[in-house]
């Protein structure tokens, strides 16, 4: 399994994929947008030019000139304040509709990847945890380019007024090229040190949600480790804020002597024009109004520029790049899933280690698992009983070996078509703050709405008294952040995943990872053996239930047990099996039986 790369892609490629990216949303509006943008950006450089023309006039006395000149300033004015309204309203909207197009992409980006590897890796969490910052950017990426432009645009006119008085004054456009360049390497290096430093970013906002929502707050307080959170959260933000702060002042000194450059040509144009060509005084008020102009829009130039390539381009290379990881990573299965399975699955010599790492967590499993079998995991935490879960859903790939599925490899078959056929419940629940019932139907999409199928699968997961127990029953909303939402305990959020984890009828994997700690030990058993009971009737499919648990009361109901150990398969048989051959699991079971007497 090859790790995926993390390099990003270039500046103009990554651009032109953001823009088209809105270009296809709306392409109507994003014309309008940058047309109104450029008119808007008209009105104001002109201010220099009605100027010279009123003092023209004044000084030469012409009354009518005069007024035109007035009203042309003032038709500038107000045509000036006028356009930007248009152009601001404008660019708000596409803004928002761009918003839903650019969110619902990254999303939609990270949900297409077949594997859970950027959910868990660091460097890539680190990677889309700046990206997801950056989206309000990415939002805003055309309004900030039509900025730019109109301030471009703003300089051209600006620049062409000054050289009508004398070439040279051309020459002061030439001074602001060290504001703009520092700006720019100034926004790249501030935004290196961000990246280098997200884990710690990561891990103060983990501290900061740790000690201020519900969940935790018993443990929290019960612990009294409020000092310890606190403590530890200033420290990882001092780690990631130090090195950032001293970018910042580092990148602001240079910014700063890269302006003092551009004040000194400013005041140098003056002098020029007055007294070194001895320019007539309407031409000195134009050099004086559109130097001052050319300073502000130097300065909205510099601002757009730092966005542009601070933020926007940044953002959008991180966008490409997720855009080629998922495409790196899509699913490139010909296999339609089985629709029933005869002969079950094997592990052949299947090895697995995490993407960045060089510890094996499954090492050389050789493993058959018949159709209709119910099979227990047990074994110490860290043994590898989670990860060979993930490896039959197919959100992870072995790195060695192959898993087939009666006798097709199962990376030969669609993992979406794969997922529809399988089932389950995990210890790492979601809990989704819908109304209940929506909550427990998301576990069978189709039939999400179905009543009765709903209350199937609450009636198996055991689950009845949580639902009882609502006021609206399963239109109450959970959630105490909603409207008449209601919290849940952690166990009967347990009780409502395992549920949506029953909704299937009839699934050719039933995977349970520890879904049943909010459960009795005479519940849990109840429950798997009738479902033991159905896999091994043959009447779904020749189903395969895997179940993970801590219960010996309901594992040695298993066709099979597997006892792990440091990611190999240390003991596998019946319970009976097990027990005379007096191993980990004899010794095991002796313990937790002797527990409960």
């Amino acid at each position: 399994m090859s790790s995926p790369s993390i390099e990003l892609p270039g500046t103009a490629e990554s651009l032109w994929r953001s823009m088209r990216l809105g270009f296809r949303a709306e392409p109507w509006l994003l014309t309008l947008a940058l047309a109104s943008s450029l008119a808007a950006a008209t009105p104001d450089p002109l201010l220099a030019l009605g100027l010279k023309y009123f003092a023209d006039a004044a000084q030469a006395g012409d009354e009518t000139a005069l007024a035109l000149s007035a009203l042309f300033l003032a038709a500038l004015s107000s045509g000036g304040w006028l356009l930007r309204i248009v152009a601001e309203r404008t660019n708000r909207k596409f803004a928002d509709r761009s918003t839903v197009t650019i969110e619902s992409h990254v999303a939609e980006l990270q949900a297409s990847v077949p594997s859970i590897a950027h959910h868990e890796r660091p460097d890539l969490l680190d990677r889309l945890a700046v990206l997801r910052d950056q989206v309000f950017a990415l939002n805003h990426l055309y309004s900030s380019l039509f900025t730019a432009a109109g301030a471009i645009f703003r300089l051209v006119v600006t620049v062409a007024l000054l050289m009508s008085v004398h070439p040279a004054l051309g020459l002061l456009l030439l001074f602001a090229v060290p504001p703009v360049w520092a700006s720019s390497w100034r926004a790249g290096r501030e935004r290196l040190a961000w990246e280098l430093g997200a884990r710690h970013d990561r891990l103060a906002r983990h501290l900061f949600l740790t000690g201020t929502t519900p969940s935790p707050g018993k443990e929290v307080r019960v612990a009294g480790v409020q000092t310890r959170l606190l403590e530890g959260r200033r420290a990882a933000w001092e780690r990631w804020y130090r090195p950032v702060s001293r970018a910042r002042w580092a990148s602001a000194a240079w910014q700063a002597g890269a302006w003092g450059i551009f004040g000194l040509a400013f005041v140098g144009a003056i002098v020029f024009a007055s007294a070194g060509i001895g320019a007539s005084a309407p031409n000195v008020l134009l050099v004086l109004t559109a130097s001052s102009r050319l300073a502000q829009y130097v300065g909205q130039a510099v601002q757009e520029a730092s966005f542009l390539r601070g933020i926007w381009m940044d953002a959008s290379k991180r966008l490409a790049w997720l855009e080629d990881y998922a495409r790196a990573e899509a699913d490139g299965a010909d296999r339609d899933a089985p629709d029933a399975l005869h002969g079950g699955f094997h592990f052949d010599h299947v090895s697995f280690r995490y993407p960045g790492t060089d510890r094996w967590v499954l090492r050389d499993l050789d493993l058959r698992v018949p159709a209709g079998a119910v099979v227990a995991v047990v074994g110490e935490n860290g043994a590898g009983k989670t990860t060979l879960m993930k490896l039959l859903g197919r959100f992870y790939e072995p790195t060695e070996g192959e898993i087939t599925v009666d006798g097709v490899p199962l990376h030969r078959i669609r993992a979406d078509d794969w997922r529809e056929k399988t089932a389950g419940a995990f210890q790492d629940f979601c809990r989704f703050e819908y109304e209940a019932g929506r909550t427990v139907g998301l576990g069978d999409l189709p039939r999400c709405d179905d009543r009765p199928a709903i209350e199937e699968g609450i009636d198996r997961a055991g689950a009845r008294d949580v639902v009882d127990g609502l006021v609206r029953g399963l239109e109450t909303q959970l959630g105490p952040t909603w409207r008449d939402g209601v919290e849940l305990s952690f166990g009967q959020w347990q009780k409502l995943a395992l549920a949506r984890g029953f909704m299937r009828d009839a699934p050719l994997l039933l995977g349970l990872d520890e879904p049943t700690a909010a459960l009795d030990a005479e519940t849990e058993h109840a429950l798997f053996e009738r479902y033991a009971a159905a896999a091994r009737t043959g009447e779904v499919g020749g189903r395969v239930t895997i179940l993970v648990s801590h219960r010996f009361s309901t594992v040695r109901m298993a066709d099979l047990i597997l006892v792990m150990a440091d990611g190999r398969i240390v003991e596998q048989g019946t319970h009976d099996e097990l027990m005379a051959l007096g191993g980990r699991y004899a010794d095991l079971y002796t313990i937790q039986a002797t527990a409960y007497r």
